[in-house]
């Protein structure tokens, strides 16, 4: 007998400690269970007072992870190993989600706090009826300048962009749709265009502004202008509400020969496990209140209504990052183009940056 237990016992301890183990992994993997919820979201990009006031208010512990690309956060919920109760796409990623069935509809009984949501955000064309999203945060894509190295010069379309003048001085951002599109629209042609001639010569423009650019980045352009080592660069109206705080010598503008309007939505994936959490969740972000203490944290324009009166009036008024309906309608919204379009777009930008080599 004592054999069996000098035997038994270690095994026992052994598969206890294994156990433990697991169960550590699956929850710092994503994990969730009723008392539990797993957030998805993109880097700093919520306020951490609101997500200890949440735990306080409904006992729920969170767990918060965070992606830095669409593509990166579908292909993740896409193998289905990890487990996420909320994620924060944006529009055309919402719609692809759709396709490919990795969302849970909402529970709209369960979302009283929508009544306060600007109806110009809701039900649009990637989530008719906002079946299986509610808005999170919203922006525009457009050229931000330091005033002092360009005082007599206008950046109120993307054309000043092709100007001999910027040689060596603009910092453009590292996506695709993003490049492309101020190609397109310089051109006239929509930033959903999928003829492929117009495509072309999108790409060919933007060949004739590569001695203009001093590189093609990403987070680094919030750094690069705030110390103005460059002069110029295209950006999100987020990121630039941040660089301004950083250098009053820098303002932000919106082409008006056309841009993107975007929208990063809060959904619930297939993946969920605490789906009564997840809503209590969405619903205590569309407070008026905490939407309005997250918008100021984070920079970029809340969908708010409600949310938008309670913000300082200096934030609330500025038509740089909270445009009239007038520039609204002159903007659009990302299409979900597919995934042989998708290519050609990333393909043509490929060719764009090797160009410049």
């Amino acid at each position: 007998m004592k054999q069996l237990l000098k035997i038994f016992v270690p095994v026992i301890v052994v598969a206890l400690l294994m156990m433990l183990l697991a169960t550590t992994m699956n929850r710092s993997e994503g994990y969730a269970g009723s008392n539990t919820l797993t957030i998805y979201n993109w880097g700093d990009y919520i306020d951490p007072s609101l997500i200890t006031k949440f735990e306080e208010e409904t006992g729920i512990k969170v767990i918060y992870q965070t992606f830095d690309s669409n593509e990166a956060m579908m292909t993740k919920i896409e193998q289905g190993g990890t487990t996420f109760d909320i994620a924060v796409p944006s529009d055309y990623a919402i719609s692809k989600m759709k396709e490919e069935n990795l969302l849970i509809p909402l529970d709209h009984s369960k979302l009283p706090n929508e009544k306060y949501l600007d109806p110009r955000f809701m039900d649009l064309s990637f989530d008719d009826n906002n079946k299986y999203s509610m808005p999170y945060f919203w922006g525009t894509l457009g050229i931000i300048y330091n005033k002092e190295m360009f005082p007599d010069k206008n950046f109120d379309t993307w054309n000043a962009l092709f100007d001999p003048e910027l040689k060596n001085q603009i910092l453009l951002i590292d996506g695709a749709r993003e490049v492309m599109g101020l190609g397109l629209n310089s051109l006239g042609y929509s930033l959903n265009d999928t003829n492929k001639a117009h495509l072309q010569a999108a790409r060919d423009k933007l060949e004739t502004m590569t001695p203009n650019v001093k590189a093609i980045v990403g987070d680094e352009i919030k750094l690069l202008m705030a110390d103005n080592e460059a002069g110029v660069a295209v950006t999100f109206s987020g990121e630039a509400a941040e660089m301004l705080s950083e250098n009053e010598d820098l303002e932000y503008v919106i082409p008006k020969d056309g841009s993107n309007l975007w929208f990063d939505n809060m959904v619930i994936p297939k993946t969920a496990k605490n789906v009564d959490g997840a809503h209590k969740f969405i619903n205590f972000m569309l407070k008026p209140e905490n939407a309005a203490i997250n918008a100021e944290y984070v920079g970029y324009a809340t969908p708010n209504a409600k949310a938008v009166k309670l913000l300082p009036k200096e934030i609330s008024s500025d038509e740089r990052f909270y445009p009239d309906m007038d520039e609204l309608n002159n903007l659009e919204v990302y299409d979900n183009l597919g995934k042989r379009m998708l290519s050609y777009y990333n393909e043509l930008f490929l060719e764009f940056k090797m160009y410049r080599k």
